[in-house]
């Protein structure tokens, strides 16, 4: 299983760009560009800056889990 996120899409209109995005989850801009382009998983780390950045939000609107099709997690 994977976890994908939905914080690109909801937080589009809140903030200006990716920077100002980053800077709000308290990460680094990398990481989060790594993350959108699918070049690293979603950390601890990155949670907590999605919900520090959408408080509004609760975590299963800023996240979600999809099967990769490996059959590990059955």
């Amino acid at each position: 299983m994977k976890l994908k996120t939905k914080v690109f899409e909801l937080s589009n209109g809140k903030y200006r760009n990716l920077f100002k995005l980053a800077q709000a989850m308290g990460i680094a801009l990398s990481q989060v560009y790594r993350v959108r382009d699918g070049k690293r998983g979603i950390n601890e780390k990155f949670i907590i800056g999605a919900a520090k950045a959408s408080p509004e939000r609760k975590l299963d609107e800023l996240f979600y889990v999809v099967c990769d099709g490996s059959g590990k997690d059955q």
